[in-house]
């Protein structure tokens, strides 16, 4: 049966969080492949499938565990204030960065959020100073940016987690290199996958929370002195 409008997200919110999850947004994840582009020269990541394995597993072993289960702790704190709280989770978030690239990563996409906030109508002038103030990661600006609108904290990380996607999706095509159906066929993938992984992440206690990715932290140095780059990280 339909949801009884009552239960239905504003559209104000929900447009928002299309907007958070568009590549559009000026934050910069076009610029990443978080360890992928070096997989497809080292650890043969050559082929649709491979690729879409790679991801898959990445989302669930990787962000499902790390940056979704902060986000979900995140949103609720900035709601409430609780400004000790959220520097806990950006500081774990800095902290478990295996490399550079992932860390500056993390750091850039985060700076340039909070500037895009600054300029955003109904953003909350004192969280983003507070947010300023503690060397902002993007996990942590989203919850910020997210925790803005009526959204529930599942329906943020459903937004985080398909804007990952199809960005991911999107570095997959030009550096397997592949095409535009075979990049829909592994964003369809991901997109099945998304709602499981964000149960998990919403689910985690912090004891339990992780980001030990061994292999793809070793991409992600190699990658620092690859030949030919087409991606930041």
């Amino acid at each position: 049966m339909p949801a009884s409008p009552a239960a239905q997200l504003p559209a104000a919110s929900l447009l928002q969080l299309i907007w958070l999850a568009s590549p559009a947004l000026p934050v910069g994840g076009f610029s990443y492949s978080e360890g992928l582009e070096t997989a497809v020269e080292r650890a043969g990541v050559t082929t649709e499938t491979l690729a879409g394995d790679w991801l898959r597993d990445q989302l669930h072993l990787s962000l499902a565990r790390g940056d979704l289960a902060v986000i979900a702790q995140a949103i609720p704190a900035w709601r409430a204030g609780d400004v000790q709280r959220i520097r806990e989770l950006n500081d774990w978030v800095l902290q478990t960065r295996e490399t550079s690239e992932m860390r500056a990563q993390a750091e850039q996409m985060g700076r340039s959020l909070l500037d895009w906030l600054r300029n955003h109508d109904g953003a909350n002038a004192q969280h983003i100073a507070a947010c300023a103030q503690m060397q902002p990661t993007y996990p942590v600006a989203f919850a910020l940016a997210a925790s803005q609108t009526a959204a529930g904290v599942r329906d943020c990380l459903l937004a985080y987690a398909f804007g990952w996607a199809e960005n991911m999706m999107q570095a997959a095509l030009k550096s397997v290199p592949l095409g535009q159906s075979a990049g829909q066929r592994m964003l369809a993938r991901l997109a099945s996958d998304i709602p499981a992984a964000v149960e998990a992440a919403i689910l985690r206690p912090d004891g339990e929370r992780q980001a030990f990715s061994p292999m793809l932290a070793i991409l992600s140095s190699q990658h620092e002195t690859q030949y030919s780059r087409l991606f930041r990280s």
